[in-house]
């Protein structure tokens, strides 16, 4: 009797090749504003509000990230600092577009320097917080768009623009108006 002899072997081999991983950063910008009414000067001194008003979110616009973008790699520009940064309040109702280039009002529009200690970034709240007060003398009219600029008008770069009908303010009335920008 002839015997048939066989042997067999099966191997998988599984070739580990070198590619690129990619990692998903993200940042999101989230944004709200806020305005505090007071009757008089007096009663906002005494911190005695009438309405606040919470608004959330807004539309950065296309300068105002450029600017970021810069300042981020040292490429130049005016920083957003206590000493050239300024809210906008104006009439206008207009719809926000990234291309615009801060308040859309045509007369009725007014910018006010920041607060003493703002703009400020509480450590480890990843926020930047802008102030200013408004007195009584000052944006008496319908409070309808909102701006953040680096300069004492439209002509600094225009972070972002808000639409929001907040009331009108009265002659004699003061208003504070606070924009915290949050990175997350």
């Amino acid at each position: 009797m002839q015997g048939d002899r066989g042997q067999s072997r099966d191997s998988v081999s599984v070739h580990k090749q070198s590619a690129p991983v990619g990692l998903i950063e993200r940042a999101v910008e989230s944004a709200s504003w806020r305005i505090e009414k007071f009757a008089d000067d007096a009663a906002y001194v005494r911190g005695e509000s009438y309405a606040v008003s919470e608004i959330e979110g807004n539309l950065l616009l296309n300068e105002g990230i450029a600017a970021l973008l810069l300042l981020l790699i040292g490429g130049g520009g005016d920083a957003y600092s206590n000493g050239n940064t300024y809210l906008g309040v104006g009439d206008s109702s207009t719809a926000a577009a990234a291309a615009q280039t801060g308040l859309q009002a045509a007369a009725n529009k007014l910018w006010k320097a920041m607060e003493v200690d703002y703009p400020t970034s509480p450590p480890a709240n990843e926020q930047v917080i802008f102030r200013s007060v408004f007195t009584g003398a000052e944006a008496n009219y319908a409070w309808e768009e909102f701006t953040v600029v680096n300069a004492a008008t439209d002509a600094g770069d225009n972070l972002c623009r808000k639409i929001s009908s907040e009331g009108t303010k009265e002659v004699g009335e003061t208003w504070t108006l606070t924009y915290t920008m949050t990175l997350a």
